[in-house]
């Protein structure tokens, strides 16, 4: 009997599949997140993008609500971005890094025209591979490009 203690004692083949049924919890409790966050970031990445595009081509096709739209829409492969709110064209004068706001025909404070400009808008709704507490079951993702047309 002491000898089949002793030989068990010494066993090591189990040793590995025992390690890896304690430590897989929390490597899939580390990896899990980590997805997550890499595909949140990807399709907010392909959501700027997409707001970009919009934007890109009412600088060169003009103003077209339902096209800057479309170009919105099929900018990227991934499935539910829009464009929303819609796109929006109004007046305004350069101040810093913002648009403010001017009538349409007038002069900015410079002395220059008042330019027309347009906001494209882009959003989707990112759904976790899993729910977490305090992030909730879903988060929308959105994006905002405005650029003068004339």
């Amino acid at each position: 009997m002491q000898g089949t203690i002793r030989r068990l004692s010494r066993e090591r083949s189990g040793a590995a599949a025992v390690e890896l049924a304690l430590a897989l919890p929390f490597l899939a409790a580390v990896l899990l997140p980590m997805v997550d966050i890499g595909m949140a970031a990807y399709q907010q990445m392909a959501v700027d993008d997409a707001a970009q595009a919009g934007a890109a081509y009412a600088l060169v096709h003009g103003w077209n609500s339902t096209a800057i739209q479309t170009a919105v829409t099929s900018a990227s492969d991934i499935a539910g971005i829009s464009a929303s709110p819609a796109p929006t064209q109004f007046c305004g004068c350069p101040s810093g890094s913002a648009v403010a706001s001017a009538a349409c025909g007038g002069n900015c404070a410079g002395g220059a025209a008042a330019g027309t400009y347009v906001t494209v808008n882009a959003r989707r709704t990112f759904t976790p591979l899993v729910p977490y507490s305090g992030f909730g079951t879903s988060a929308v993702l959105s994006a905002s490009s405005t650029v003068r047309i004339d």
